[in-house]
């Protein structure tokens, strides 16, 4: 009988440790010291993504920025592949240009958010799995992101011509009607604008969730996570 005594006392005492070592460690996030970590966590990675976002050949060859590429807008370059390859390279091009065009924009917004973070914020990032604090980020940003640099990825793809250029090379394409849905045959200057704006806002999140998985261990170890 004593052996079972002393085992529950051992595992209530056990508990009891875990229970206050979650919560000082979530106590801990919440202070003034804590939210500044997440806070130069989170700058760390908009540094890194607005880095690479400024520099044409960096943003090219960014795996984050092309698993952000659109479903839409995949198969519309997989379709130019196979008639005009050489116009699929110059869309790519033509957005990176607008990365760079346009990343001054994002990153006051993404500053802006993180430096709005409370503590509800904090103590979800802590709960939760890698990847809540950028997810938390894209939740306050995406949609203003992606309105604020519209107007300038609209303004760059048309310098270039890039949608007429599109759409003189599927011309008479049955499949860009089904793509696009009813009976379009061409592709729309809006459209083409918001699809390339989702990318930029997808891709920058990416590499921020990137570096977040990557260091999140060493960065917020402390805290807890």
């Amino acid at each position: 009988m004593k052996k079972y005594i002393i085992a529950a006392v051992l595992i209530l005492g056990t508990g009891a440790v875990i229970n206050t070592t979650i919560q000082s460690c979530t106590t801990l996030a919440t202070t003034d010291l804590g939210l500044s970590i997440i806070k130069r966590f989170l700058l760390n990675g908009i540094d890194k993504g607005v880095g690479i976002y400024s520099n044409r050949e960096a943003f090219l060859q960014n795996n984050m920025v092309d698993k952000a590429l659109p479903k839409q807008l995949r198969e519309i370059n997989s379709m130019l592949e196979k008639i005009a390859p050489s116009l699929v390279a110059k869309e790519r091009a033509y957005i990176a240009d607008a990365a760079v065009y346009t990343v001054n924009i994002s990153k006051p917004i993404l500053v802006g958010a993180v430096n709005s973070l409370n503590a509800q914020d904090v103590t979800r990032i802590i709960q939760g799995e890698k990847g809540t604090a950028t997810q938390i980020l894209k939740e306050k940003t995406s949609q203003q992101l992606i309105a604020a640099i519209a107007p300038k990825v609209d303004e760059q793809l048309n310098q270039y011509g890039i949608v007429k250029s599109i759409n003189t090379a599927l011309a008479g394409s049955n499949l860009l009607g089904s793509l696009l849905g009813g009976n379009k045959t061409t592709v729309n200057s809006g459209g083409l604008t918001q699809l390339a704006s989702e990318q930029l806002v997808n891709g920058m999140f990416n590499i921020i969730e990137n570096y977040e998985i990557e260091n999140s261990q060493s960065l917020l170890g402390p805290l807890g996570k």
